[in-house]
């Protein structure tokens, strides 16, 4: 697990670096100049990857989770989430149950 994360982080600097870029040379750029248009893609690559899971295809699962975890970081760079946020909601949620993590919403 640790290179996935090693990965993620890299990407998600990779996404930061491309804020204020060329929307006409970088579809990152264009995610992060659009918020909405950054939700819409997160959206469909939600949608694909429930689909890879649904019909056991491991390979495409993997593909759709790589698309919806980039689009994911495009959609926090986009609106201006610090990825530390995120992090501390996971944190807060640990030693939790589920059912009681819900329910205390």
């Amino acid at each position: 697990m640790a290179e996935l994360f090693k990965v993620l982080e890299e990407l998600a600097a990779t996404v930061a670096s491309r804020k204020g870029g060329d929307v006409s040379a970088s579809y990152t750029a264009r995610l992060l100049a659009d918020p909405a248009l950054a939700a819409k893609k997160l959206g469909e690559e939600a949608t694909e990857t429930v689909i890879a899971a649904v019909q056991g295809d491991l390979d495409a699962l993997a593909a759709e989770s790589a698309d919806l975890l980039y689009h994911w970081l495009a959609l926090a760079a986009a609106a201006g989430l610090d990825l530390d946020a995120v992090a501390e909601k996971l944190e807060a949620r640990q030693g939790q149950s589920g059912l009681a993590e819900k329910a205390s919403r």
